[in-house]
């Protein structure tokens, strides 16, 4: 049975990854149209789908030399099945939000390798420094307390929620980016009723982008997606260098610690308590080993 669970977890998760990886690893992604929307009048903003057209102007905003770059033909497939305008939205959005963890991801890693941490307690006895001393970026977070773990998982997938949820969308004065809203977008907690009060937003949250012009803005979020390019690339190249595989300007670099563990595992035997856990560590063990994959995982 326990086996049985887990096989059906791994499916579940392989499906995910496959799904994230194919985005991320695709640059066919481009500024967003902007579009200001009146606070006051929460007015919605008028629709405008882009279509391939668009993507191949905006294209060479992000990258002159490049210009549109769709290897996998992902736009053309989507032409042909009659969504184009939605496939657009989604994976100009999904790559966004990847190159925007990717850039805070690779800023936290060469901040925990250089064993920089708060001087103060994660909670009773579990300080900070003694996370920070576990050793890399990826023994910290195994050494995390389950509950800490639990914890973060439940904001992030809180803010994946409330980004994709229709209603506070429009509260905002948006539409979801794959019905002619604005991709990369995140509906401000200002304008949105929320049943606690937040004090700040979770994107600007100092108004520092309250006053830029639209010609401003659109330049910077051009700037953005390609510095998230850069910078998925950048936490790849870290995540492989630790795991001893060759980078070519990594290997060099002492601060990169060696990581036996799974980036992938988000759980690890420290975290046995939770239900499922064991069952797919000794599932893991069994079956995704070199050499004894199995089939119908992928």
């Amino acid at each position: 049975m326990g086996r049985a669970r887990a096989l059906i977890f791994f499916r579940f998760i392989r499906s995910i990854h496959k799904m994230l990886s194919l985005v991320a690893s695709s640059p066919m992604a481009f500024a967003p149209v902007v579009s200001p929307v009146s606070s006051a009048s929460r007015a919605m903003s008028s629709i405008k789908m882009v279509t391939t057209a668009d993507l191949e102007a905006l294209a060479k905003k992000c990258n002159p030399t490049v210009g549109f770059y769709d290897p996998l033909g992902l736009v053309k497939n989507a032409v042909a099945q009659g969504t184009e305008t939605e496939t657009i939205g989604w994976l100009r959005h999904a790559e966004i939000k990847h190159g925007r963890v990717a850039m805070a991801a690779f800023v936290g890693f060469i901040v925990q390798s250089n064993g920089i941490h708060f001087p103060w307690n994660l909670s009773g006895d579990v300080s900070f420094a003694d996370i920070s001393a576990a050793g890399g970026p990826g023994d910290q977070w195994d050494a995390l307390p389950t509950y800490a773990k639990v914890q973060i998982l439940s904001f992030i997938g809180f803010l994946e929620l409330f980004s994709e949820t229709t209603f506070f969308l429009e509260q905002a004065g948006e539409k979801h980016y794959v019905r002619g809203g604005k991709p990369g977008y995140f509906p401000p907690f200002s304008k949105c009723a929320l049943p606690h009060p937040v004090p700040l937003d979770l994107f600007d949250p100092f108004g520092l982008t309250s006053k830029m012009t639209p010609e401003r803005k659109e330049k910077a979020l051009t700037a953005e997606i390609n510095n998230g390019r850069f910078a998925q690339i950048g936490i790849i190249g870290f995540c492989a260098a630790s795991k001893g595989l060759y980078v070519p300007g990594l290997d060099s670099i002492a601060g990169i610690k060696p990581y036996a563990g799974e980036y992938m595992a988000p759980f690890s035997a420290t975290n046995a308590d939770l239900p499922f856990v064991t069952d797919m560590l000794n599932f893991a063990s069994t079956n995704l080993k070199f050499g004894n994959f199995v089939p119908d995982l992928y």
